[in-house]
């Protein structure tokens, strides 16, 4: 590790590894956080564990926590990254620089940080948005991707406009997301209702105390709430990256996993029009926030999928 990385001051409060509620046993004793300075940008990173490493990227509108029930187990076989997205958590909260290949960039600049040339990604919901960026954008580094439960903007058949009421109930919020302050106008002062209906999408309902940590630090001021808005807002740019990049066809191993009460097959079917080598896992009994809704068999997915990375590393 980098001295730079080492000087810098130990995450405190409620984002951080030692004021996040309800860890799993042990948690504490197997990771830590820490800043790391990439490029202009300070990035809060919970890392633990030894093995090859494994970067676990979260989706909107969560933090690293959302990773939380699988890192433990995940750390006796991998050393376990789990970064704040640009503008999420504790990690910086720039004006810019939300559109996928920068948050790739971003990612990119960490794992060199760490030492970690070469690395497996895991990324849920926004995070298969950057998960991919990373793998197309960086040949070579990513050895294996894991994503789970996302359309692609650029890559994904656009849904209608007039959809059916379902649809509209899942997917309304990324028209809303990309407007310009009219809707943080709207949200600031009601984060319960609008996210905790974000929330809601979870056939299986997460407790609490997740919920409550998750709006609370959405709650905690303008940058955060801008921060939960800005990869929406730069999806113009995703999008005709995702068009460029999809020219350029993934040839390493991916895994794309859906939920039954979500997305199901739609994970693997966009992954195959942007690569070749994908394998498909629909979990039963599952919504959309599956790594708390279904930690037992999302663990279980992951470690098959990514046992001959570890071996071979």
């Amino acid at each position: 590790m980098t001295s730079s990385v080492a000087a810098l001051p130990t995450p405190e409060g409620p984002g951080s590894v030692s004021g996040a509620p309800h860890l799993p046993a042990g948690f504490t004793g197997t990771f830590t956080s820490r800043y790391v300075d990439t490029g202009g940008l300070r990035q809060h990173v919970v890392n633990g564990g030894e093995g090859p490493p494994l970067l676990l990227v979260h989706g909107w509108p969560q933090t690293w926590y959302a990773w939380r029930l699988l890192m433990p187990a995940l750390a006796r076989d991998f050393t376990v990254i789990a970064p704040d997205q640009r503008g999420t958590g504790l990690s910086g909260k720039p004006p810019g620089g939300y559109d996928t290949a920068t948050l790739a960039g971003d990612l990119a600049a960490l794992m060199d940080a760490l030492g970690h040339q070469r690395f497996a990604v895991a990324g849920h919901d926004t995070g298969m948005w950057i998960g991919y960026a990373l793998a197309a954008d960086h040949p070579g580094r990513v050895a294996r991707l894991a994503v789970a439960e996302a359309a692609m903007p650029g890559v994904s058949p656009s849904p209608p406009l007039f959809g059916s009421t379902p649809a509209n109930d899942r997917l309304w919020h990324f028209a809303f997301n990309r407007l310009a302050q009219v809707n943080e106008q709207l949200v600031q002062g009601r984060e319960d209702a609008y996210f905790g209906f974000q929330f809601a999408k979870a056939a299986n309902a997460l407790p609490g105390h997740a919920v409550r940590y998750y709006i609370d630090a959405l709650a905690a001021g303008p940058e955060a709430l801008r921060g939960s808005f800005a990869a929406y807002r730069a999806l113009d740019a995703t999008i005709a990256q995702n068009q460029e990049r999809k020219q350029r066809r993934l040839i390493l191993p991916v895994l794309a996993i859906g939920a039954a009460d979500g997305i199901g097959e739609g994970a693997a079917n966009t992954m195959r029009l942007a690569a070749d080598d994908v394998q498909s896992m629909v979990i039963p009994g599952c919504g959309h926030y599956c790594l708390e809704e279904a930690p037992d068999e999302m663990l279980a997915t992951l470690t098959a999928f990514l046992a001959s990375y570890r071996e071979r590393t």
